[in-house]
């Protein structure tokens, strides 16, 4: 089926167009499948799907229609990402090889693309090596996103992961603190010493970082709410997290 390749989107439709997409290599943000869709072609894709542990979201046709801007989907739209996500591994690996002192940043299942596409912009702005998402429950990395990061997504490593806890264990076997940012801690972030190799763990809008995620971190660090909310929008929590990692780094280095 057709490419949709307008500055709004990038989607592909069509079973068969999609299962070519996923054998190519073509790096897939998430399948959207019509709910009850049946037939030996699907379940072709489908097994595809499971193989490559693809995100995949079960929807009715209305939403195949909108996304297809009512092509012929045969049940079944796929959302490309405009970037490739590298190898977590490697990365970490070129990072230490640079003689820098690291500095990551996880998210954990952070959602909102505009608020995704501004930690991007900020952690370019900051310096940071790579961001670390996971392959299911994250924001996409789509036309929005990259308009947020005002094209940061394009200069900063990106690397999807099937868990954030297994990029905790690679980060950690390389020596790199992990640094979680919660209101479930007395410390706060202006304690932490950021001036070693680090990762910095932010959690998802509605929920923070995942209690599980909270048990494996190194260190636990939250800012300073001097107000009667209590809570801050999660990106900008994530600059002011980068932006103290920049601080302490500047000051020791004069």
């Amino acid at each position: 089926m057709e490419n949709n390749n307008t500055t709004e989107s990038t989607n592909i439709f069509g079973i068969r167009a999609i299962i070519e997409a996923i054998e190519s290599g073509s790096t897939i943000n998430k399948v959207y499948l019509q709910k009850e869709l049946r037939g030996n072609l699907f379940f072709e894709l489908n097994n595809l799907i499971k193989e490559k542990k693809l995100s995949t979201s079960m929807v009715p046709v209305e939403k195949l229609n909108r996304l297809s801007k009512n092509g012929n989907h045969q049940g079944a739209v796929a959302q490309i990402s405009p970037v490739e996500f590298q190898d977590l591994e490697t990365l970490i690996e070129k990072t230490l090889e640079k003689g820098t002192t690291p500095l990551f940043l996880l998210l954990d299942q952070l959602s909102d693309v505009r608020n995704f596409g501004a930690i991007i912009r900020t952690a370019e702005c900051t310096g940071v090596n790579g961001i670390i998402i996971q392959k299911d429950g994250s924001a996409p990395v789509n036309a929005e996103t990259i308009k947020t990061s005002a094209g940061a997504a394009f200069k900063i490593p990106i690397c999807k992961v099937d868990h954030i806890k297994d990029a905790l264990f690679i980060l950690q076997a390389a020596e790199i603190k992990t640094v979680a940012a919660t209101e479930k801690t007395e410390d706060s972030i202006y304690d932490i010493n950021l001036n070693q190799p680090i990762a910095i763990v932010m959690g998802s809008e509605h929920r923070g970082v995942n209690p599980s995620i909270l048990k494996m971190v190194d260190y636990k660090a939250k800012l300073p709410l001097l107000g009667e909310i209590a809570s801050l929008n999660v990106s900008v929590a994530c600059g002011a997290f980068l932006y103290e990692t920049v601080r302490q780094r500047m000051t020791a280095n004069k």
